[in-house]
């Protein structure tokens, strides 16, 4: 009998475990993660990025999360010997209707308590970024760079020292409650505890199904696309360089971002992923394609999206129509700069009257508190986030 069980082997799923640990040792607390390594999905796929907290709503979850995820995350990086480097970012608003959502994010940043936000003109966004087009721009030196599954493997780390296990190969398939307990089942074992922690980011919502009658969102699929700058033109861009975002949209445009081992990667992109783990335009899951595509919620987001979702689904195919967009902020750029990168799968929860989950969303069951929406700044925040769902999880003991 575990007294806790974590499912995910994310950022989120071992900052909430090593936080359990730290503050009750005597607990028995054991994190499940299906693939045979950790941080294999959102974790070790995102482009490294330490979110400031600008952005996002005062008072939010967002907001409070990741201002003291930020702090957290810095400090158990000095201490662990994490390298990052804080190189600070400028978002750059090309056009003159993209000014009041400028102004809207200067002034959420210095509500969130950030300190030197500069706004900047034509000409100072020049000094940060010579070969940037802009005719104004915020430069936000709390962002910074980092390797999230570096960070991850740390936290795993100090968990089990802590004496928390790790049991890896482990995918759940149910969740059965019996007087009080509940059992875990794997596709290999089966295990008792008192308390489940679903963390599993793009399964999340189907975990947390095994625990909840009422749950009323879906986990939708977004995969993220990335270009490389090619060495020989990786002059073009400083450190980190962001367009205004579109305030109805929960993404950020695609950007460009220096990366802490070498290279700079340009974009993302969002197109619905065709499986929940589609890392690549050929992965597809026809149950998984017909969930997303049969929720009455998306089905609303697409009915009111579907020119932006169109235009993301044609540049994920066009190289060209890639390279347009970029060049919005870069003019410099060319087809011929860029190489494939990689890509990352976002786990976007989506509500039934089609509301694109903006917030982090924890939802509590009587034997489970479930993480049902994690997007980024998921992993700034990781520790944070930790700090909250374990003191949901503790006041159980």
């Amino acid at each position: 009998m575990k007294d806790i069980i974590i499912i995910g082997g994310g950022i989120v799923g071992l900052a909430t475990a090593l936080k359990i640990k730290q503050k009750n040792a005597k607990l028995s607390v054991l994190l499940l993660e299906k693939e045979d390594k950790l941080a294999q999905h959102q974790t070790g796929n995102n482009s490294g990025v330490i979110h400031s907290g600008v952005y996002y709503k005062p008072g939010s979850l967002k907001a409070k999360n990741c201002i003291d995820g930020y702090n957290q995350l810095l400090k158990f990086c000095d201490d662990e010997g994490v390298p990052y480097e804080l190189c600070g970012k400028v978002i750059v608003a090309t056009d003159k209707s993209e000014l009041p959502t400028l102004s809207m994010i200067e002034e959420r940043g210095a509500q969130n308590g950030l300190k030197n936000l500069k706004r900047l003109t034509k000409e100072e966004v020049k000094e940060h970024e010579p070969y940037v087009n802009g005719i104004a721009g915020i430069h936000v030196p709390q962002t910074g760079i980092i390797d999230y599954t570096a960070v991850s493997l740390k936290y795993a780390e100090k968990f089990q020292a802590l004496g928390g296990e790790i049991s890896l190969g482990q995918k759940v398939v149910d969740i059965q409650e019996k007087n009080g307990n509940t059992t875990v089942i794997t596709n290999k074992e089966n295990f008792d505890t008192k308390l489940v922690v679903n963390c599993a980011g793009l399964y999340s919502d189907k975990i947390a199904k095994l625990t909840s009658e009422k749950l009323d969102l879906k986990i939708i699929p977004f995969r993220g696309e990335y270009f490389m700058i090619k060495p020989e033109k990786q002059y073009l861009i400083k450190n980190l360089v962001y367009p205004v975002p579109d305030p109805n949209f929960p993404f950020l445009g695609v950007h460009f971002t220096r990366m802490i081992n070498g290279g700079i990667e340009a974009g993302p992109n969002a197109v619905l992923a065709f499986k929940r783990e589609g890392y690549r335009k050929s992965l597809f899951n026809l149950v998984e394609l017909g969930e997303s595509l049969a929720w009455p919620g998306f089905q609303k987001v697409a009915a009111k999206y579907w020119k932006t979702g169109f235009g993301e689904m044609y540049r994920s195919f066009s190289k060209s129509a890639f390279t347009t967009a970029l060049q919005k902020l870069l003019p410099d750029i060319t087809e011929d700069d860029l190489t494939p990168g990689g890509a990352g799968v976002r786990a976007q929860a989506c509500d039934r009257n089609g509301g694109l989950i903006d917030d982090f969303l924890i939802l509590e069951e009587k034997n489970a508190v479930n993480v049902c929406n994690a997007p980024s700044p998921a992993a700034t925040s990781s520790l944070s986030i930790g700090d909250y769902v374990s003191d949901l999880a503790l006041k159980r003991f």
